[in-house]
């Protein structure tokens, strides 16, 4: 995507994939810098580049999710990971796990194919390749389990 680009000539779920990679390092920040949601807030944004308000609120959104039901979640990755140890998980996959699966949970309007996607797009700019197969048998896994819920 150009700079030059008005928003309104993107795809409207390119603000949502930010939403995601933003919410993610959210995700991540609380997690490796042993942070609590408010200190995460107070610093994140202040480093963050500047985006649409709607792609903060959507990316605070999926935040407050991935925290609100992190015991759940987890206990989802585990269950459905072979025994994989979430400490031993890459962070970065950790974290974009976490983000993905509270979508799953929390809004329910979006399609689990499509999160799937965009968690995967997220992680061919963060993860290490070998790590993509993981993340999508591991994500489809959990979209399974929670069809019908």
């Amino acid at each position: 995507m150009t700079g030059g680009q008005h928003h309104t000539s993107q795809h409207p779920n390119s603000g949502r994939r930010k939403s995601r990679e933003l919410a993610m390092q959210m995700l991540f920040q609380a997690d490796i810098g042993k942070q609590t949601p408010e200190q995460v807030r107070d610093t994140f944004w202040k480093a963050a580049d500047e985006v649409e308000p709607e792609v903060r609120g959507f990316a605070e959104d999926l935040f407050r999710l991935a925290i609100a039901h992190q015991e759940r979640i987890d206990e989802l990755i585990v269950a459905n990971s072979k025994n994989w140890r979430l400490e031993r998980m890459p962070a970065v996959d950790r974290n974009l796990m976490r983000m993905a699966v509270a979508e799953m949970l929390g809004f329910k309007a979006t399609p689990f194919p499509i999160v799937l996607n965009e968690a995967l797009e997220i992680a061919r700019r963060y993860s290490a390749p070998e790590s993509i197969n993981f993340l999508n048998g591991l994500l489809d896994t959990i979209a399974h389990s929670l069809i019908g819920q």
